[in-house]
């Protein structure tokens, strides 16, 4: 759980809430039950961080979520099947990858309404949508996100239902002085299409050096975005990062999606000992699930209490 108290210890990683008088009044309400009290490891190594995540069902408090891994050369894994408990190990099966290979897959979220099927994105703006059929995800669609920059770094996507309208949002990560682009259009799931995009730059106060401003972004229903940040000096660390209240998708009167974008946003957390990569909620829930990427040291995951239901 992510507590308002300085500096609670969570299996090596200390989950630190904000500090100044203003944050704290504007802290969420207490959790209505406690997350897991320990990070959950996920795999071993360079090649099994997890990079984005995404809730695929959930059964009480078990969660079936899928991950994604920024692997770039043939033969290693590029998703993987979590089985997740708040209170025993997790279980973890690598899929078989049927379809175009993707080359450092950072982000994923689940198509609105549609049981199995995701939206994953590779660093260059590429996106995969794919169907998880028993141990394989299949590739149904490939496509390009509007706009996209050949010298940005997408680390974050998120799929929402805001207002009646199914919406995309990713995040170009940013670096130290360079803020992050987040930008978000209207999808269409029918042909995986978009409408006019919008972006806004993205600056997070903490972490403050080695930063990547935007390391994933999650929208939930009532168009509020949720932004980790991480700080990555090299393979081995040491790794922090933090949550923000980032800002708001809305829909104005002739239907167009607007973006706004908070120049001071609103702490939720830090994390420190892992680079957080990937953050999804489970629906309805104040709990969400944090997921790593700490490069030489593997990846692991977290329940943790950020979400607005």
């Amino acid at each position: 759980m992510i507590k308002r108290a300085i500096g609670v210890v969570v299996a090596g990683a200390a989950l630190l809430a904000p500090t100044t008088a203003t944050a704290q009044e504007n802290a969420p309400a207490p959790a209505s039950r406690p997350a897991a009290d320990a990070w959950q490891r996920v795999g071993d190594g360079i090649t099994a961080g997890i990079s984005g995540i995404a809730v695929e069902a959930r059964h009480g408090a078990a969660v079936d979520a899928v991950g994604v891994r920024d692997n770039k050369k043939p033969g290693q894994n590029r998703l993987v099947a979590l089985g997740l408990r708040p209170d025993g190990a997790p279980r973890v099966r690598p899929l078989a990858w049927d379809g175009e290979l993707p080359v450092d897959l950072e982000a994923i979220d689940a198509v609105p309404g549609r049981a199995h099927e995701f939206v994953a994105l590779a660093s260059s703006g590429t996106a995969y949508r794919v169907v998880h059929e028993k141990d394989t995800a299949k590739v149904v669609g490939v496509f390009r996100l509007p706009g996209i920059s050949p010298d940005a770094n997408y680390e974050g996507f998120a799929l929402s239902v805001v207002h009646g309208k199914t919406v995309a949002v990713w995040a170009d990560r940013g670096q130290d002085e360079r803020p992050a682009t987040l930008s978000a259009a209207e999808w269409n799931p029918a042909d995986n299409s978009f409408g006019k995009p919008v972006s806004a730059e993205f600056r997070a106060p903490y972490p403050t050096e080695n930063v990547r401003h935007a390391s994933d972004v999650k929208l939930a229903a009532d168009g509020r975005l949720t932004v980790s940040s991480a700080a990555d000096p090299g393979d081995d660390g040491p790794f922090a990062s933090a949550l923000y209240d980032a800002g708001r998708i809305t829909v104005d009167g002739a239907g167009r999606i607007r973006l706004a974008v908070s120049r001071t946003p609103h702490r939720l957390a830090a994390v420190t000992g892992h680079k957080v990569e990937a953050l999804t909620c489970l629906p309805g829930s104040r709990t969400g699930i944090l997921g790593t990427d700490d490069e030489n040291d593997g990846g692991s995951v977290a329940f943790a209490d950020f979400c607005r239901p």
